[in-house]
């Protein structure tokens, strides 16, 4: 009778063991313990370099950025994702790219100190990570050419198939290889030069359908054998494979992320951007941001519904989800959500809301917030925002 209870007392020992060394389901992962440390990053755009560094003094320009850290990290943030480029120019001196408006100085000059390595400085003395923010393809956001600054790169290029004009403005041809060449070393430079944590793309993919109908036509004269959907799929998973591989060539470490539109179909039908393709396979990026900009009462895309697409969508287990979410709706009107459009006039707690469910996701791996202005300037601020941040702060704890 004795051998019979220690025997099941050794299967119930071996067994409770068994279940302890078992994997745990990623839904039942609690985000707010040691298993990794969650992503909490806020944009900064060129419209946030038009408002605390252009036109200011050196000295100015300085202060302002350890200001601006210090607000992400006592809100509790780690991470900042910065316009590095925003038009195809470059708040650093750059052998490629020309230097951006954007940090020039009073005196109209490029200040007396490196903004970039500056701010990649500050920024790891608070624990803050640095996220390089590039639009790839960007060179003007209006096809009027006589707004270019002389010195835009449009100029060295206007004779060829690199550049092109459209209605929504000038951007350089995704299909074009010396203008993938051009991205890629300037991405190269970064990484090289400054000791940036990532590099990071925003949804500008393709501008168009007309930009590279040149450039297919030649293709096809060639004997290529892609329809023109494929061609310009094709075109975007290049520049992001080799954009990824020459990251990691350089350091490993340095993460390499997309933030592609939160509308899926969008993705394919206007971006050109193969997201099934690159979140099943290894070679395209460590992070995807999806820019989730719908509240929960959205009536054409409900955020559970999209980031849970978005979640399912990855088959890759080595790629992260990081929901990118719209604090710059918080108090305003949102008239492409029909019958959700005063949800964020209504509610004072989306955007934590949003940040609680994102965690189940057994992706998951952190969230960013659009963008530093809105969060920060007191000239955007109202009840809601005041609201909103206060309950964000109890969940960032």
């Amino acid at each position: 009778m004795k051998k019979n209870i220690y025997f099941y007392i050794l299967i119930v020992f071996f067994f409770s063991i068994l279940i302890l060394l078992l994997p745990k389901n990623d839904n039942d992962l609690d985000i707010r313990s040691n298993e990794f440390e969650e992503v909490r990053a806020v944009y900064f755009s060129y419209i946030e370099f038009s408002n605390y560094i252009t036109d200011k003094s050196d000295e100015e320009q300085k202060n302002n950025i350890i200001s601006i850290l210090d607000n992400v990290k006592n809100l509790g943030f780690n991470r900042v994702i910065v316009h590095v480029r925003p038009f195809s120019d470059s708040i650093y001196k750059s052998t490629f790219y020309p230097i951006s408006s954007y940090v020039l100085n009073d005196e109209g000059n490029y200040p007396n100190f490196d903004v970039l390595d500056f701010f990649i400085n500050e920024s790891h003395k608070r624990g803050i990570k640095f996220d390089a923010w590039v639009n790839p393809y960007r060179i003007s956001n209006s096809p009027d050419i006589s707004k270019l600054s002389s010195n835009s790169l449009y100029f060295k290029y206007k004779d060829t198939d690199v550049v092109g004009v459209t209605e929504n403005g000038i951007y350089f041809n995704p299909a074009s290889e010396e203008a993938q060449e051009l991205i890629i070393n300037g991405i190269k430079e970064i990484v090289k030069k400054y000791h940036v944590d990532g590099v990071h793309f925003d949804d500008y993919f393709y501008p168009d359908k007309k930009i590279d109908l040149y450039s297919y036509s030649k293709y096809i004269n060639s004997l290529g054998t892609l329809n023109l959907v494929d061609y310009r799929l094709s075109n975007v998973k290049n520049l992001i494979r080799n954009v990824y591989s020459s990251i990691k060539g350089i350091n490993s470490d340095i993460t390499f992320g997309i933030a592609p539109q939160g509308n899926i179909d969008n993705c394919y039908n206007d971006s050109f951007l193969d997201v099934r393709e690159i979140l099943s396979n290894d070679g395209y990026v460590d992070y995807i941001m999806p820019q989730i900009y719908f509240g929960f009462l959205n009536e054409i895309r409900p955020f559970k519904d999209t980031i849970n697409d978005w979640n399912n969508m990855i088959k890759n287990s080595n790629v992260k989800l990081i929901p990118a979410l719209a604090f710059y709706k918080i108090g305003k009107f949102d008239r492409y959500a029909l019958s959700g459009s005063n949800e964020w006039i209504q509610n004072n707690d989306i955007i934590s809301r949003e940040i609680d469910f994102s965690r189940k996701m057994n992706n998951y791996y952190g969230f960013s917030l659009f963008s530093y202005n809105y969060i920060f300037n007191d000239n955007y601020s109202n009840d809601n925002i005041v609201s909103e941040i206060s309950n964000m702060k109890d969940i960032l704890k």
